[in-house]
């Protein structure tokens, strides 16, 4: 599916030692480079009014990520390697491009790969900002400040927690309306920003979900039963099992990074998505009373997702690295498109503070 660009926006292929995909640029060849990498179900598309908007003498970049967009189809996501597929094609992208060092900007599951890279590659970051990011402890399947399982398979987490039909419109590139619970046009309206909100480049931007790489080793990817409630553990394959606290790697990693980015954490006050009562995690659905069989608070809490975040950042302060949180009111999980003022100022300034 081609989805168009805006102008000022140059759409390329780019070959790697890892992967080819689709990498989306603006600005001068000679500027500073700011790598701005996606959620999940979206695309680099997701970028490019903030891209177009950086400061003078800044090179803006935005690949497809392996399973998504233009990204070729054939190379799989290894979940077991948590964020690390990720991390490596975007190392792989800046040796390719000739870059030694970029400012990253991650968004929802992009935050999960920016996490990823603060641990492998801290020695080519120069700022990092967060917007909505997964928690460094995976997207369900862990309780508590500290990330620990709620579950000895981390069941509740992984390929076989997304809702089936919303995987098959989406791989059948379903633009309908007519489906409360999995339309991909109602599950973006309701989630990706606070409703009423509808961006105006609504049909690019569904089209840009379409995109993701639907099939059993990709999109939702595969599971495996267990006798756990909610009775589904991950699998081995595709980005929602990557994201599984399962496979995410020990947090000590980021503490120990050196040197350590200064990091900018922006969110928006009312995330459905990744939140501390995230509607798409199983702990609150089953305290909800949404799923049955629920075990109880005590042993399958709500995943708090942006109390994780916090304190792993506090904890990243106290080993001698630094952030700053902003909140942005009225906004929903993709502030940088329902406010891009507001976001386009925080952003600039701790561009700027540590170019």
């Amino acid at each position: 599916m081609s989805v168009p660009t805006l102008p000022g926006i140059t759409a390329k292929t780019i070959t790697t030692a890892r992967l080819s995909t689709r990498v989306l640029f603006a600005g001068p060849d000679d500027g500073v480079p700011v790598l701005f990498v996606h959620g999940n179900a979206s695309s680099a598309t997701f970028w490019e009014e903030v891209m177009l908007a950086l400061p003078e003498g800044f090179r803006a970049l935005a690949p497809d990520l392996r399973g998504y967009g233009g990204a070729d189809r054939a190379v799989l996501i290894d979940a077991t390697r948590g964020m690390r597929d990720f991390s490596d094609d975007l190392r792989a992208l800046l040796d390719t491009l000739g870059i030694e060092k970029a400012h990253v900007v991650g968004h929802s599951l992009g935050g999960a790969v920016i996490w990823q890279m603060m641990m492998d590659y801290p020695e080519r970051l120069i700022t990092v900002t967060q917007v909505d990011p997964g928690s460094p402890f995976g997207f369900g399947g862990s309780k508590g400040l500290d990330g620990q399982p709620t579950q000895p398979d981390f069941a509740g987490s992984g390929g076989g927690t997304v809702n089936p039909d919303f995987a098959r419109l989406m791989g059948e590139g379903n633009r309908a309306a007519d489906n409360p619970q999995a339309s991909p046009r109602i599950v973006m309206n309701s989630f990706y920003w606070k409703p009423p909100f509808v961006p105006a480049r609504e049909e690019d931007l569904l089209s840009s979900l379409l995109s993701e790489h639907v099939g059993p080793e990709q999109y939702p990817g595969d599971f495996v039963p267990s006798e756990n409630w909610p009775n589904v553990a991950p699998g081995l394959w595709g980005p929602i099992n990557a994201m599984s606290a399962k496979y995410a790697a020990p947090i000590e990693g980021l503490y120990a990074a050196d040197p350590k980015s200064p990091v900018l954490w922006v969110r928006g006050s009312d995330d459905q998505i990744v939140s501390d009562m995230s509607l798409f995690d199983f702990g609150t659905l089953g305290k909800l009373g949404a799923v049955p069989g629920y075990p109880g608070e005590d042993v399958f809490p709500p995943q708090p997702m942006v109390s994780q975040t916090r304190a792993v950042l506090e904890q990243y302060v106290a080993r001698g690295g630094s952030f700053r949180e902003e909140v942005i009111e009225g906004t929903g999980h993709t502030p940088y498109i329902e406010k891009p003022a507001e976001f386009n100022a925080l952003l600039h300034a701790h561009l700027q503070r540590g170019a």
